[in-house]
């Protein structure tokens, strides 16, 4: 006997999983429960739209590829960083006003 589960993880061309049909990460699933350390029971409480099957899908998609979606996390977290850096730049944000003042 074969069981079949309907919950999927779809996977676009930029590498990143998403659950299927619902339009969240596979990793912003993984962050609730390490930054928060919410149980799939809380994440579901606080994600109403996510299933329990999707939040386990998620799961187990990310400590079955943790290595890969961890740098994932880290290159996406650096990124945020660097952002925040740059808008923080009193240069650039003068630069950011002058455009905005030219459009």
């Amino acid at each position: 006997m074969t069981a079949v589960f309907t919950t999927e993880i779809d996977i676009d061309s930029q590498g990143v999983a998403w659950i299927s049909g619902a339009n969240v990460k596979v990793t912003e699933v993984v962050l609730d429960k390490i930054a928060y350390g919410w149980s799939p029971e809380e994440i579901h409480f606080q994600h109403p739209h996510l299933s329990l099957a999707q939040i386990h899908a998620a799961l187990t998609y990310y400590y079955e590829n943790q290595p890969r979606l961890d740098e994932q996390i880290r290159h996406r977290l650096e990124e945020a960083d660097q952002l925040v850096a740059q808008v923080s730049d009193p240069d650039f944000r003068r630069r950011l006003a002058n455009l905005n003042r030219c459009l």
